[in-house]
């Protein structure tokens, strides 16, 4: 064709659209990471609790979940110790007594461990 009405010379080569399909991914994943990023800021400086609940809500919606280990077996591979409190119960030694810094996966993998305190045997 001739008179600058030939198409689109680019969209007609093979592997042009997966290509461009995949920095679209790529792009998508990047503003997705950001944008948890941007509400795990913002909930750590919520003052209400409605918000808090809302944000961890809306995060969960989208694989984002909260972890707090309150009651579990200390686990250093997953948590962080902030402290300790000492206990008479031999079964509590070593148990997460409760959660300093709420932590958050995403479908699994760890963003931020959560900061707990341990139980410690006296």
């Amino acid at each position: 064709m001739t008179g600058g009405t030939e198409p689109d010379a680019v969209a007609s080569e093979p592997g042009v659209e997966t290509t461009i399909a995949g920095e679209l991914l790529d792009q998508a994943l990047a503003e997705r990471r950001a944008l948890v990023q941007l509400c795990l800021y913002a909930l750590d400086r919520a003052r209400s609790s409605g918000v808090v609940e809302r944000i961890e809500e809306g995060l969960a919606g989208i694989g984002v979940t909260a972890v707090r280990p309150d009651g579990e077996r200390f686990d250093p591979s997953r948590h962080e110790a902030g402290g300790t409190v000492p206990t008479d119960d031999a079964t509590l030694d070593g148990v997460v007594a409760e959660t300093e810094v709420v932590g958050f996966t995403d479908r699994g993998r760890t963003l931020r461990a959560p900061i707990v305190t341990v139980y410690t045997a006296r």
